[in-house]
């Protein structure tokens, strides 16, 4: 809803087929699929004068102009009988939501199960890298070999937002950012299954020549001077006979030395062009920038994943794979996970999923002051033709109520589960 204009009210009588009302009231105490809606049919009507309202909230900027009067007879019993289906009909369709709803819940709650548990490996990881690390390499593998097995049994994948304050303190979230979105791009430019292996365990360990640079300098918030910038530039190196120790094949390998090489020879350690980088590395330099992006050491200087597809787009184009780079928009979405947006109901929301099969329908959380931000709508435009995302916003266009309700990510993270068969469609 936006709080900015000022509200226009009709009497309940004067309601007419084509105006665009806002019922103030929860999305549980009334039958209609939502909130904010146009008035399609005599039976809206008969269904908002049951809600027992005075006058009606509505928007002349989004109804149709008042139908001009006609002589009407009077109603026959068939027509009430017509009626009293479709408010049935409308009373099932919104249980039938509730349902959706309450599975994507399920579905959200498992995902965060499965994506504190891959948390928890790579802090196993990261601990024993050195000590253990035949014990380290099964662990990866492992982990890749879960991710693998739901993305190559399903054609479409819901890529999740993942509540920011999930992992406290750790800071594991960047390697399994880069590894979830990396199989994601790698399955939709269609790689077959011992590729994707390679791909994602290589992405678990593109960093892992960071553990050999101070923390001071890794997890600093303020620009590194030029020193410290060159030092951190030495990750790539510093990588390689980590992952000879663990054994990593070749494109993995590839992976860790070339992840911050360009396309048009300006990036490092080598300044390697075009065919002279790994396709893998191509792939995960794509997904490793845009989480930096989203991600950087002061999450003030962050940028909103709206923002940073557009800056990789406009800006940095010519620094990777331009075919890799359209396909990985694509399966993101225009509007992807953490996207603040306005509806054209005129609803604010907060994209939290993406489904690669149908990347500009997301998943949006809606704000309603009206319903706890606790069992806040998840609106899945899949299932909703008449709703469409019209624009996105910044966090810091919102009022401090919808700020509050949607709580922006600070820190972007994501993971996917498996669609839920009776709410994704293809």
């Amino acid at each position: 809803m936006d709080t900015s204009k000022h509200p226009e009210y009709m009497e309940i009588e004067d309601i007419y087929v084509g105006l665009f009302v806002h019922l103030d009231l929860s999305w549980m105490e009334h039958d209609f699929a939502r909130s904010s809606f146009k008035i399609k049919s005599a039976s809206d009507i008969a269904g908002i004068k049951r809600l027992g309202l005075n006058r009606i909230r509505f928007d002349p900027t989004l109804s149709d102009p008042r139908p001009e009067p006609v002589f009407k007879p009077a109603t026959a019993p068939t027509k009430v009988v017509e009626q009293d289906l479709e408010a049935i009909a409308r009373a099932t369709a919104k249980q039938e939501r509730i349902e959706r709803l309450t599975n994507q819940r399920i579905a959200i709650a498992e995902c965060k199960k499965q994506f504190l548990n891959a948390a928890k490996t790579l802090k196993k990881i990261s601990l024993n890298i050195f000590s253990r690390p035949k014990e380290v390499r099964q662990d990866a593998d492992q982990l890749v070999q879960q991710m693998l097995e739901s993305m190559l049994e399903n054609r479409n994948i819901a890529i999740h937002l993942m509540n920011d304050k999930t992992m406290g303190e750790d800071n594991y979230y960047h390697s399994l950012n880069v590894s979830v979105l990396a199989l994601l791009l790698g399955k939709e430019l269609q790689l077959p299954e011992e590729a994707m292996k390679i791909l994602g365990i290589g992405s678990l360990f593109h960093d892992i020549g960071k553990i050999e640079i101070p923390d001071k300098v890794v997890q600093k918030k303020e620009p590194l001077t030029h020193a410290e910038n060159n030092l951190m530039q030495q990750h790539c190196a510093y990588g390689l006979p980590i992952a000879k120790k663990l054994e990593l094949p070749q494109g993995a390998v590839d992976i860790v030395t070339q992840h911050h090489e360009c396309m048009d020879g300006t990036g490092y350690p080598r300044g390697l062009m075009r065919d002279g980088i790994s396709k893998f590395a191509r792939i995960v330099a794509i997904v490793n920038t845009y989480d930096n992006l989203c991600n950087r050491p002061n999450p003030d200087d962050s940028l909103s994943p709206y923002e940073a597809l557009s800056t990789m787009f406009a800006r940095q184009r010519t620094l990777f794979d331009t075919e890799v780079l359209n396909i990985f928009i694509h399966c993101m979405g225009v509007y992807p996970p953490g996207t603040i947006v306005r509806l054209s109901d005129d609803s604010i929301g907060m994209v939290i999923s993406v489904n690669s099969g149908a990347p500009l329908r997301p998943s949006v959380l809606i704000y309603d002051p009206k319903v706890p931000k606790e069992e806040a709508l998840i609106l899945d435009l899949i299932g909703e033709a008449d709703i469409n995302i019209i624009t996105s916003l910044k966090p810091k266009q919102l009022t401090p109520e919808v700020y509050d309700y949607l709580s922006p990510r600070k820190r972007m993270m994501y993971y996917f589960d498996k669609p839920v068969a009776n709410n994704r469609k293809a």
